[in-house]
């Protein structure tokens, strides 16, 4: 069905055809060859005009769809802003989809009443079609995290965001994939004394980068999921290291399972997991990072690239490994990629 934005293209199109038929009829006539030339040198300059009009408004079509997905992708992930409670941040997002600014990945992080609440996650498929999942999740991520007393709490309304948004996708389109749609999600709390706490749901687990003139308080401290392996100083020996920067995984263990493929078990409780300290970096990302493929197959190596570039501020590191994926994939993304970087500037 040609809608009425489509009717002045659809007349463009038919002058043309009309034009080369006419054309067509014209050098076809025998004993006509002066005339005949003439009418086609009209008619195609009338062609060159149509042409030149049907492509200025393709371009502004474009321009406008430009505009409207960026638009919604400032909606969905809106700009962090340059400091959250003494955490320098930075994100990016590529889509996979082609022409598509926004896709299936998202992230936030807030300040709140208890401590600095992070998300990011990962919708089943990318593009344009997963994006009503991300925008269902993050808003009950956005009104959750300031409101429950505990991410499990917050996990437990972006569940039932889901669920709400798949039922009702599944009724408005019958035949769509709708009841097949989860989501990876990592939750993470970050204390004013920088303690982590984690809900992890079938997402990858972020990497802490360490580097070399961190000052290290070693008092004890929990260390159910924190990076290891960590020199041991006697308690509050403060110690300049002498080594390189170290990109080490926030080893939490077992997740549970994404959002949507079974309920949140009754009896989960956040894990505790160490603690980001001040000078440290943590970096998150979705699984499109890691599981990005060249040419010949080859995995990108994200702790690779990480360790090159841990030296940079938060907005060059998501740069740089932006830059190192383009070039790795050769511009060609299988999967939506989100990454968010923290670096702890407090004293």
């Amino acid at each position: 069905m040609i809608t009425r934005g489509e009717m002045p293209l659809v007349r463009r199109v038919c002058v043309l055809a009309w034009a080369g038929a006419a054309v067509s009829w014209e050098l076809s006539t025998p004993g006509r060859l002066v005339p005949s030339l003439a009418t086609c040198a009209a008619f195609l300059l009338l062609a060159t005009g149509c042409a030149l009009h049907i492509r200025r408004e393709l371009l502004g079509e474009l321009r406008r769809s430009q505009e409207i997905a960026g638009a919604a992708q400032r909606a969905l992930l809106r700009p962090l802003p340059g400091r959250i409670g003494g955490l320098t941040p930075a994100a990016a997002q590529l889509s996979a989809s082609r022409g598509a600014a926004v896709g299936g990945d998202l992230y936030e992080a807030v300040p709140t009443a208890y401590g600095i609440r992070v998300v990011i996650g990962d919708v089943r498929g990318h593009g344009l079609p997963a994006l009503g999942a991300a925008a269902a999740v993050l808003g009950a991520f956005r009104e959750g995290a300031y409101d429950e007393p505990s991410l499990e709490g917050v996990l437990r309304r972006m569940e039932r965001a889901l669920g709400r948004h798949v039922r009702d996708r599944a009724r408005a389109e019958p035949d769509s994939a709708a009841a097949e749609e989860f989501v990876t999600v990592l939750l993470l709390q970050i204390a004013p004394d920088g303690a982590l706490l984690a809900l992890n749901c079938g997402h990858p687990w972020p990497y802490v980068l360490r580097p070399a003139a961190v000052l290290e308080h070693c008092a004890p401290r929990s260390r159910a999921c924190a990076p290891d392996p960590a020199p041991q100083w006697p308690a509050g020996l403060v110690h300049r290291a002498q080594r390189p920067t170290q990109v080490l995984p926030l080893a939490g263990g077992e997740t549970l399972p994404p959002l949507g493929v079974v309920p949140v078990p009754a009896d989960v409780w956040p894990r505790a997991c160490g603690e980001l300290r001040p000078g440290e970096t943590l970096f998150l990302y979705t699984d499109g990072a890691e599981d990005a493929r060249d040419r010949a197959g080859r995995f990108f190596d994200l702790a690779g690239v990480l360790a090159q570039e841990a030296a940079a501020t938060p907005a060059r590191l998501v740069a740089g490994v932006h830059a190192a994926l383009l070039r790795h994939t050769g511009g060609r993304l299988a999967d939506d990629v989100a990454l968010l970087v923290l670096r702890n500037d407090r004293s």
